[in-house]
């Protein structure tokens, strides 16, 4: 099968500094790195390292072609790509702190300038048992996500940016909702009943991560994987990535999650978001090293 992304694309301005301003507060960064980002981006790089056959369908400004280079270099298919001459690709401002927290500030650019014309060749390429991510950082959710269901696909909707509006638009269309402690308590807050999907991801950071099979009641859980972090930019993304990819492959929950923990926790101990994201040759051999020591249950 194959694995289709609406997502955002994105150039990461990074800023390293000993502590995240306060407000009024200046700081003289130390360093600064600029690098490919985007959720979409993240979780196209991720899906594709896990090995799936990863299309992104997305858009960007008619400059950076090295964002389409470095996509390609890690295996994403980037042919539906659109290049907008009125558009800027989008950008995020990371602020990174030395315990490896951030604060981040995005502008979409060409994310939300997308138009279901503009996308209807590409999703009507959607087959049955493909899956389609989606991320609340583009336009056009709700069109994608629906035609991909139509065609039988499998849609995993990560919630983030959470916003209840969009996810109240996008929820009956979606099969998998992947969120993270914080934005599930938002969600049940705003949702206390039942919720139309199949299942849901809620990641945990250091704590973690479960799945909650709707459809049986069934809860699956996911250890954490103790690593030093040295930069979390892209670890839910990676997780999404490389879980989309197993159920891909056909996998059962409890090897998806493990697979996308181990994905993440490598992730983190490395500089970075797209370009830090592991191969699965790297990850299996993560895995290797602990045999037994984060069951999931």
């Amino acid at each position: 099968m194959a694995i289709w992304n609406l997502g955002s694309i994105n150039i990461d301005h990074v800023y390293r500094l000993d502590h995240l301003p306060r407000p009024g507060e200046t700081l003289a960064a130390p360093r600064y790195v600029q690098g490919l980002g985007g959720k979409g981006a993240n979780q196209s790089v991720a899906a594709a390292c896990a090995g799936a056959d990863t299309h992104h369908l997305g858009a960007m400004g008619q400059t950076d072609d090295w964002v389409i280079d470095r996509l390609s270099r890690r295996g994403v298919v980037t042919t539906d790509i659109l290049r907008m001459a009125d558009q800027v690709t989008g950008h995020a401002i990371i602020l990174l702190d030395g315990q490896a927290e951030n604060a981040i500030v995005i502008h979409p650019g060409a994310n939300r300038a997308l138009t279901p014309v503009m996308l209807a060749d590409p999703l009507s390429e959607i087959a049955a048992g493909d899956t389609l991510l989606i991320q609340n950082e583009t336009s056009c959710q709700v069109e994608a996500a629906r035609a991909a269901r139509q065609a039988g696909a499998r849609v995993i909707y990560s919630a983030a940016p959470f916003d209840i509006a969009a996810v109240r638009a996008i929820l009956p269309h979606v099969s998998i909702l992947a969120m993270n402690a914080g934005e599930a308590e938002a969600l049940f807050a705003a949702i206390p009943g039942d919720l139309p999907v199949e299942g849901l991801l809620i990641t945990r950071g250091g704590e973690g991560a479960e799945y909650r099979d709707l459809t049986t009641g069934t809860v699956h859980r996911q250890a954490a994987f103790p690593v030093d972090p040295v930069d979390t930019t892209g670890a839910g993304d990676t997780f999404a990535g490389y879980f989309a990819a197993s159920l891909d492959r056909g996998e059962a929950i409890p090897q998806a999650l493990r697979l996308a923990s181990a994905a993440a926790a490598l992730k983190v101990t490395r500089h970075g978001a797209g370009e830090a994201i592991p191969t699965r040759a790297e990850v299996l051999d993560f895995l290797a090293a602990r045999p037994a020591d984060q069951p999931s249950e």
